[in-house]
């Protein structure tokens, strides 16, 4: 019998930006973020990674982990719509970035990029051995989804993740499976 990787995904807790709608920044929790993650129970992981921006590692400092910063799980990078609100940007540059994962007209990263930057991340994490954690961002648990379904990049946006939600897969031999909890 193979062994199995197990790894918990937790959306970092909500900020100013998830509460108004707007593209995020490098923020912190607000007093609703740190609330949520009073509620949450933990359980033992033998290895703790977060992304690095401050809202997610501040949910991971809250929630009690010595995580380790990875790169791999920043936020998708959403280029010059930093900080705007989805009304503040040209709806025709818009319905492109949500209805082709390839484009990326705000100059940042695409779908496509940021499910490829996972799958490299997740071949990483799937040579551990035992339990794992990570708190990161919902677009990049929308896109571990995508990888471990095998799910065409278009169906990003037909996934929705709540602030401190918390997302469970399982690694062995030579897939992930989605595992609900």
């Amino acid at each position: 019998m193979s062994e199995v990787v197990r790894l918990s995904l937790v959306a970092h807790a909500m900020t100013d930006a998830v509460a108004a709608g707007r593209f995020p920044v490098d923020e912190p929790l607000n007093e609703l973020g740190h609330r949520q993650t009073d509620a949450v129970e933990m359980a033992a992981f033998d290895t703790a990674f977060c992304g690095p921006e401050k809202r997610a590692r501040q949910t991971a400092e809250l929630l009690g982990l010595k995580a380790e910063v990875r790169t791999e799980l920043a936020d998708l990078d959403c280029g010059s719509w930093r900080g705007n609100v989805l009304g503040g940007v040209d709806p025709a540059d818009l319905a492109v970035w949500l209805t082709d994962p390839t484009s990326a007209p705000h100059g940042g990263e695409s779908i496509v990029g940021l499910v490829d930057r996972v799958r490299r991340w997740l071949q990483t994490v799937s040579t551990h051995r035992g339990t794992l954690i990570a708190v990161t961002h919902p677009a990049v648990v929308r896109a571990v989804i995508l990888v471990a379904l095998d799910a065409p990049p278009k169906s990003f946006w037909r996934i929705d993740i709540a602030p401190v939600s918390r997302t469970v897969l399982h690694y062995r031999g030579d897939a992930w499976t989605l595992r609900s909890n």
